[in-house]
């Protein structure tokens, strides 16, 4: 039995170590502190028990009762990670739980993680320290025991650390930033000396205000902030902050095994995306049966044609190994496509120009002989536009059903991830219906992307003002033509 002291960095769950993501894969309890990213959390099995003690009715739990609950967890199972924000021993209180885990005789290990301290102000472009501005730095709370700016076992001593020099970085200090800045002044930092408050870092909501030490007070953050104090806070190295989609809430509608690509993309230019599966894949209505015929007898065919990558997943659960289409060409519908039946290890031997059924059926070509045959791999109810755009042009068709697109139950709780987003994301027909049977046309977000022209006629049909529509039809071409309309446009409220 041994607990885990595990610090999760300070927000952004890309800052997660990897040996924190090993311990929470195989995790039997979680417990974990209130600003944990859900991401993060989401690593833990789904069977694995959460335990939320950042918060509860009445007001936060006490640290004792957290020491003893560790303790008690770890006499039941082999693997309780204690989940912290940050690192562990950088204000986290980890040195307590490690105490106390001691004293019960618990093994105990701790894995750290990235402190806020230097975590956020990268992300804000704030060296914490510079030659010629700052040779050493100071951490601090902003506030005691008693939640005063100087209360506590230890009091701070503001002038004195004024005297230290270098950079002061004050954590929790946001409701005490004028005694602060009072105190740090009359130990002898002027007024003028740069300050940066950072609210949110590392995460979405990531805003940095800048202002000086006399001035700190006329402030108003938000909560949690980080204040930093010293020459260093006039450098703005940006980055983070200078991502197109920074602050955008992004819904991403694709079914839930299909949406991390495109969240990880959106993140990448500085989105949250809001995960709203309207549609899920689901086995053929036949249960496969039609297509373990066809793919019985795959060798007798010339071609073997994917419409998406879902058809590929399924045609693959049902083949040995790529060995098995030895001989018959490969065809895909698209880029997204043919990087799926490279997971497989398949090169495609043709790939559509335009990634819809009309493009594929174009770069085919006429049928280069009489009987050329085509097994057609594609969802129940997909439109016929590639088995007759290949049948007019002289190849023989046989159509198999892969999968089937169903359309999950989307309640109220649903309904509320959508409040506040800026954008959402159609990547199929199947989407747009998915959610406008679901909730209409009043849920939308103002700006609506869809990733071809085959949604957006979708859409556009049932009522919906498409902004957005990708040059290529992926999960980056979609990230791509809405970082050009955030750059052009600004958020759309």
């Amino acid at each position: 039995m041994t607990v885990y002291l595990v610090g999760a960095g300070p927000g952004d769950p890309g800052l997660l170590t990897l040996r924190g993501a090993e311990l929470l894969s195989r995790a039997e309890v979680v417990v974990h502190d209130r600003l944990v990213d859900e991401r993060v959390l989401a690593l833990a099995p789904p069977a694995a028990h959460r335990h939320d003690v950042g918060k509860r009715p009445g007001g936060p739990i006490r640290q004792d009762e957290i020491n003893e609950l560790l303790v008690s967890l770890a006499r039941q199972h082999s693997c309780v990670v204690r989940l912290k924000g940050g690192d562990p021993y950088v204000f986290g209180r980890g040195g307590e739980e490690a105490l106390a885990l001691d004293a019960a005789g618990v093994e105990f290990e701790v894995v750290p993680g990235v402190s806020s301290v230097n975590g956020v102000l990268a992300y804000a472009g704030i060296p914490v320290t510079h030659r010629g501005l700052a040779t050493s730095y100071s951490v601090v709370t902003g506030h005691g025991a008693d939640g005063s700016a100087t209360g506590g076992p230890v009091p701070v001593d503001w002038e004195a650390l004024a005297r230290v020099g270098g950079t002061i970085v004050v954590l929790m200090g946001v409701a005490h930033r004028d005694e602060i800045a009072k105190r740090l002044i009359k130990g002898g930092r002027v007024a003028s000396t740069p300050v940066a408050v950072i609210e949110h870092g590392t995460l979405s909501r990531q805003h940095t205000v800048r202002t000086t030490l006399g001035a700190l007070s006329a402030t108003d953050p938000g909560t949690p902030a980080i204040i930093v104090i010293g020459a260093v806070a006039s450098l703005d190295l940006a980055w983070f902050e200078r991502k197109p989609l920074l602050g955008w809430r992004v819904v991403v509608t694709r079914s839930r095994d299909q949406a991390s690509v495109l969240a990880r993309r959106l993140a990448a230019e500085g989105a949250l995306a809001i995960e709203v599966p309207t549609i899920e894949i689901a086995d053929a209505s036949d249960g496969g049966v039609a297509l373990r015929a066809a793919l019985a007898r795959v060798t007798s065919f010339d071609w073997v044609a994917f419409s998406s990558a879902n058809a590929v997943k399924r045609v693959f659960a049902e083949l040995r190994d790529g060995r098995a289409l030895g001989g018959v060409k490969v065809a895909a519908v698209g880029a997204a496509t043919a990087a799926s039946l490279r997971e497989h290890g398949i090169v495609a031997d043709l790939i559509a120009e335009v990634a819809v059924a009309e493009g594929l059926a174009a770069t085919f070509g006429p049928a280069p002989q009489d009987g050329c045959s085509v097994l057609l791999t594609q969802a129940a109810g997909a439109r016929d536009a590639l088995a007759a755009g290949l049948t007019s042009l002289g190849y023989r068709v046989e159509t198999a059903e892969a999968y089937r697109t169903v359309h999950p139950p989307l309640d109220e709780a649903t309904a509320g991830l959508l409040a506040g987003a800026d954008a959402i994301t159609f990547s199929s027909s199947s989407t747009v219906e998915g959610f406008l049977d679901a909730f209409g046309l009043g849920l939308l977000p103002p700006v609506v992307a869809s990733i071809g022209p085959i949604t957006t006629e979708t859409a556009t049909a049932r009522g919906v003002d498409v902004a957005v529509q990708a040059k290529a039809a992926s999960a980056e071409g979609i990230v791509e033509a809405l970082a050009e309309f955030a750059a052009a446009h600004g958020r759309a409220k």
